[in-house]
């Protein structure tokens, strides 16, 4: 029978899954396949699973549990295997890989961050401090018919936007970067500049903290700020 995989830990660090279900309109029994040095937390998987609310918290649930006992390999909502036996043979497999990022996640956990600023006030922006953005818009509304200015002004602010937006995000990077380990950088989706994870161990997690607030505090109301952590270290395995 196929089985959902949750994720992979260390064997010593027994799971304590009491209280955990797991995911499906009637949830199956949490249990561990172990190979080794290597466990990996399943269940029976249910057929026709989506991503509902009620089983991505279920997934999510059993990552922070391991995480509050060790270092964990999340995988992502959705992952299953063929039976207990295909499992066990991926552990033994990769066995050496998966240990050492066992290790090498040992007392860290993910932050998200995305970031975006007030679409209006950065058009205010570009056209008081772009001399050629201000020369084509005082024109524009002074009421010249000239067909290329609305355009020249249009690609001129897009171009500007993109560029603010690189300064922006790596302005962001550059303020948290010293007080990480890792990060994984993804594309930006809707308004936003910046669409980072950062992997900040347990030494450094306080000063990664203050350094986020004080960041917060210096860019002002404009911005949409968003910090989402400690998580399982998804974008990290």
């Amino acid at each position: 029978m196929a089985v959902y995989v949750y994720s992979i830990t260390a064997a010593p660090h027994a799971p304590d899954l009491h209280g955990l279900t797991g995911v499906g309109e009637t949830p199956a029994e949490l249990r561990t396949v172990c190979a080794g040095p290597l466990c990996a937390v399943v269940s029976d998987a249910p057929e026709g699973l989506r991503s509902k609310r009620r089983d991505l918290v279920a997934h999510q649930a059993v990552q922070e549990r391991l995480m509050a006992a060790g270092p964990v390999l999340p995988l992502r909502f959705g992952f299953t295997a063929p039976d207990d036996d295909a499992v066990r043979a991926v552990l033994t497999e990769r066995r050496e890989e998966y240990t050492q990022r066992l290790t090498a996640l040992e007392g860290c956990a993910e932050y998200h961050v995305k970031a975006a600023i007030d679409e209006e006030v950065l058009l205010r922006r570009i056209l008081q401090e772009t001399p050629e953005a201000r020369r084509l818009n005082d024109e524009i509304r002074a009421g010249s018919t000239r067909p290329e200015l609305p355009l020249a002004l249009g690609e001129l602010v897009a171009h500007e936007v993109l560029a603010r937006h690189q300064a922006l995000a790596s302005g962001v990077v550059e303020a948290l970067r010293p007080h990480t380990r890792q990060e994984r950088v993804s594309e930006p989706t809707g308004d936003d500049f910046l669409n980072i994870s950062f992997l900040v161990d347990d030494e450094h997690r306080q000063v990664f903290l203050a350094a986020e607030k004080g960041l917060t505090h210096e860019l002002g109301q404009e911005f949409d700020f968003r910090l989402y952590g400690p998580l399982p270290p998804y974008s990290f395995v």
